[in-house]
């Protein structure tokens, strides 16, 4: 599988030369949401707010109106916890074009609950106008720049930092409100999102080895949320449907599929692999995907649960899979 670091930065920088109305605005987290790159090359399009996140806001919704395209920048956990009401009032009440980036989502950092923006789709879904993205791999983060251009209101995009697979070729691009099948089958429908698709990915190989049938869906777009796809993968689960996302169980992905299921009468078992309604601690990545039931063994136990019977997979199993890049039922030209 490769691995590839700092690809939001170097992707910015490439895809903003030819856009002189983008600007990029920080919190004082300049290297820490990779931008300081973008700071080096176009330093007249770049804006250091302090840490004020407030201010920033309602700073990108001025800039917004008078004809840029501003790019805020910051953990995610800033965005929507201490600037919710600017973001409601200056942002997607009057419905502009601008770009939020929330990084460090869920378990992808150590910084504990002040630092871990763990019910932000929760929170964020319920705001008018706004679109709602995450990417999962490399591809994701080169491609989705593309994908959201054409939005004329505000988007929320989840977003990975350091080191990321890719677990997509890059002939298929992020493709707004439309979910990426991964793998097809009759017994179980799984649904994953983010960082948990490569988790998702490595149990699935596992299972398949041992007889199970799983049709897989990777999503990306968490509002609007109505890709027949999903609608159709969900009337197809046999033994039932699971979520796995890195949030809360309450308001997620899981959530999402909950409603859709309820609204359209189908009458399956959902499991839904999240993290529970409690604040994590400060901890690594994966401890924290291990201790909150976020990894790859943790789906195949709540698999063993719905075939009723043991697998005899084990963690090392899991860890020996060797994840090579996913070729889709999404298509380019859906961008």
């Amino acid at each position: 599988m490769e691995i590839l670091s700092r690809v939001h930065a170097r992707n910015l920088v490439e895809w903003a030369k030819d856009k002189p109305n983008v600007v990029v605005l920080s919190a004082d987290l300049t290297s820490s949401v990779e931008i300081d790159l973008f700071r080096d090359t176009y330093p007249d399009r770049f804006f250091s707010m302090g840490m004020a996140e407030q201010n920033m806001l309602s700073f990108a919704g001025g800039l917004a109106r008078e004809g840029f395209l501003p790019f805020v920048h910051t953990f995610a956990v800033f965005i929507y916890r201490r600037a919710y009401d600017q973001f409601a009032d200056s942002i997607a009440y009057p419905n502009l074009p601008v770009r939020l980036f929330g990084f460090l989502p869920g378990v992808t950092t150590p910084g504990g609950a002040t630092h871990q923006a763990i019910e932000d789709i929760a929170v964020l879904r319920a705001l008018p106008n706004l679109t709602i993205a995450e990417v999962g791999d490399a591809t994701e983060m080169e491609t989705v720049l593309d994908a959201i251009h054409p939005i004329q209101g505000p988007v929320y995009v989840r977003m990975l930092r350091g080191e990321v697979p890719r677990l997509f070729p890059k002939p298929e691009p992020f493709c707004l409100g439309q979910a990426r099948v991964l793998s097809t089958g009759t017994d179980l429908t799984l649904f994953s999102s983010g960082l948990c698709t490569e988790e998702a990915m490595r149990a699935t190989q596992a299972l398949a080895l041992r007889g199970i049938s799983i049709q897989h869906l990777h999503v990306s777009t968490l509002k609007p949320f109505a890709d027949p796809a999903v609608l159709a993968a969900l009337k197809q689960a046999h033994l039932g449907v699971i979520a796995m996302e890195n949030h809360t169980i309450i308001g997620g992905l899981g959530t999402c599929l909950a409603e859709m299921m309820a609204e359209a009468g189908i009458g399956k078992p959902l499991i839904r692999l999240g993290i529970p309604d409690t604040f994590l601690h400060g901890a690594s990545k994966p401890y924290l995907m291990e201790k909150y039931g976020l990894d790859a063994l943790a789906l195949v136990r709540q698999i063993e649960k719905l075939v009723g019977t043991s697998l005899n997979i084990t963690r090392q199993d899991l860890a020996d899979i060797r994840l090579e890049s996913v070729h889709s039922q999404a298509k380019a030209e859906g961008l």
